[in-house]
C-alpha cells in the first residue's frame, strides 16, 4: 500500500468507525431520553449545558443549536463554574453535564452544588454507572467501544456522539414548540441561509428597472427598452396586466428571420403566457421556476398587476445560489 493510499484507508477506517458508533446511539436510547426532552420543554427556565476539555467544545456547539431552533440555552465550562461562574445557573434552570467519563474531578465537585441548588440535571456521558450517571435526574447514554484515534485516547468517536445526542434533543425540541421555517428566519436574519428563508421577490425586484412595453410598441422603441433597462427582457403590458414577454433571444430569432422589422411590433414578436411570479413569493422560490424552466428572469406580479422583473444575477448577488 503506498502513501496516500494508507491516508485514504485510515480516513475511511474514521468514518466507518464513528459511523458505526451514531448508529449503535440509537439502541442505547431509553425513557431517560424522553423525559429529557420533556423536562426541558416544561420548563420555565433555560438549558445551562457545561462540560471540559472536548466536551466543552461540544457543549458550546449544542449550546448553539438549541438557542438557534428556540430553545433557550447558556454555556458554563465546569472548571469556571466552580470558581464563580455557578451564579449563571438561576432556580428554574435545567442543566446538562456532558463527560465521557463522567468522573473527572471539576464534574466531581460541580454536581453536588448543582444538587444542593435543587436544579434539575441530565447528564450526557459514556459511562452510565459513572459519578455524574449516578447523580443525574436523567442519563443519555453515548457510550462508544472505541475512538477512532489510533491509541484509543483522543477524544473522537466520543466527541460525536456527544454531538448527536445534542443534535436529537434539539430537533426533539423543535418539533415540540412547532418551530417553523419562518421562526427560523427571525433567529438568522444574516447570511446567504437566513436570505433563504425571509428574502421575497419584491424584495429585489424593487431595486430593478421595470421595463415595459405595449402590444402595439415598435421593435425599434421595444429594443432600446430592453437596452435602456439593461435586464435583457421586457413585459409586454396592457391595462397593467402581463400579456407577453420579449427577451432578447426573441430579438435574435426575429433578426435570423426577417430582414425587415421596421412594420413589426411587440405583439408580432411577443412570447404569450410567460412565466411569472408573486411579489410575495420568496426569492428561493423564484431560483426553482428559474432552474425548472431554464430561464435567467421572471416577470413579477403584484395582485395580477405588473410590478417588475426578478434577474438570475439578482438572486447570484444576494448569495440566494
Amino acid at each position: 500500500m503506498n502513501y496516500k493510499d494508507s491516508i485514504i484507508h485510515t480516513a475511511k477506517q474514521t468514518i466507518e468507525m464513528e459511523s458505526q458508533a451514531i448508529s449503535n446511539l440509537s439502541h442505547l436510547l431509553t425513557d431517560d431520553f424522553s423525559n429529557a426532552v420533556e423536562l426541558i420543554y416544561k420548563s420555565k427556565g433555560r438549558v445551562i449545558i457545561t462540560g471540559i476539555g472536548k466536551s466543552a467544545i461540544i457543549a458550546n456547539k449544542i449550546v448553539a443549536t438549541l438557542n438557534s431552533t428556540g430553545t433557550p440555552s447558556v454555556f458554563m465550562h465546569a472548571a469556571d463554574a466552580i470558581h464563580g461562574d455557578l451564579g449563571l445557573i438561576l432556580k428554574d434552570d435545567v442543566v446538562i453535564c456532558i463527560s465521557k467519563s463522567g468522573n473527572t474531578p471539576e464534574i466531581k465537585v460541580l454536581i453536588p452544588l448543582i444538587k444542593s441548588a435543587k436544579n434539575a440535571m441530565i447528564a450526557i456521558t459514556g459511562n452510565k454507572d459513572s459519578f455524574l450517571g449516578k447523580n443525574a435526574n436523567y442519563v443519555l447514554n453515548t457510550f462508544v467501544e472505541k475512538e477512532a484515534c489510533p491509541n484509543n485516547l483522543a477524544p473522537t468517536t466520543s466527541t460525536t456522539a456527544q454531538l448527536v445526542m445534542g443534535d436529537a434533543l434539539a430537533v426533539c425540541l423543535l418539533e415540540l414548540r412547532g418551530f417553523s421555517s419562518n421562526d427560523f428566519a427571525k433567529y438568522h436574519p444574516g447570511g446567504a441561509l437566513g436570505k433563504k428563508l425571509y428574502l421575497r421577490v419584491q424584495d429585489i425586484s424593487s431595486a430593478n428597472e421595470k421595463p415595459s412595453v405595449s402590444s402595439n410598441t415598435s421593435i425599434k422603441d421595444v429594443i432600446v427598452e430592453i437596452s435602456e433597462k439593461m435586464l435583457g427582457v421586457t413585459a409586454v403590458v396592457e391595462n397593467e396586466k402581463v400579456i407577453g414577454i420579449i427577451t432578447d433571444g426573441d430579438l435574435r430569432r426575429m433578426l435570423s428571420k426577417v430582414d425587415n422589422f421596421a412594420s413589426l411590433t411587440a405583439k408580432d414578436i411577443m412570447s404569450i403566457n410567460p412565466k411569472l411570479i408573486e411579489a410575495e413569493a420568496m426569492a428561493i422560490d423564484a431560483l426553482e421556476v428559474m432552474e425548472t424552466n431554464e430561464i435567467s428572469q421572471l416577470l413579477v406580479e403584484d395582485h395580477g398587476k405588473y410590478a417588475g422583473v426578478v434577474h438570475l444575477h439578482d438572486l447570484i448577488k444576494e448569495g440566494i445560489i
